[in-house]
């Protein structure tokens, strides 16, 4: 998800990765963690897992985990940053670890919000890790490609050099 007109995007990597971390848990572990029917029950201080289990211990209904740990700290991050409450963006950006200069911290609305994820999560950080998990190498994508490059028979001498 993210924006190309703002320059940001974000992976579930990338999500993965911070909250890894911050529980303890490897990456690849987390990833399975935040999609899917996956609930974190900050009162009871577990994951569950299943469509018929976003309900806490009390009973109150628990948020997914890609809504909880992705989509509302962006969304509160982007609300913040767009209504010019910088003590909030302060905050979120010190828990980030993301510094603003001075003359960027004179930033407002789009601006401001733009810079701040440009330099979270960067739309080309995230392109390229999709670039790299997503598409086959060369070597195995040139075996099936080769024929729609070569006009003639692929099985001759240039379409085997191919």
């Amino acid at each position: 998800m993210g924006s190309a007109l703002f320059g940001w995007a974000f992976t579930l990597t990338k999500f993965a990765d911070i909250y890894g971390k911050k529980f303890g848990i490897e990456r690849e572990k987390m990833r399975e963690k935040l999609w899917g029917d996956n609930f974190f029950d900050q009162k009871g201080k577990k994951w569950k897992h299943g469509p018929d289990n976003g309900v806490a211990e009390d009973g109150s209904a628990l948020k997914r985990a890609f809504v909880q740990f992705m989509m509302e700290p962006v969304i509160r991050l982007c609300r913040a940053s767009m209504n010019g409450e910088m003590d909030k963006v302060d905050k979120m950006l010190g828990t980030l670890e993301i510094s603003l200069k001075s003359d960027e911290r004179t930033l407002q609305g789009k601006h401001l919000m733009k810079n701040i994820f440009q330099k979270w999560i960067n739309a080309a950080e995230a392109l390229i890790e999709m670039i790299i998990l997503k598409l086959p190498s060369p070597i195995k994508a040139q075996k099936y490609r080769a024929a729609y490059l070569y006009e003639g028979p692929i099985d001759d001498p240039t379409g085997q050099s191919i």
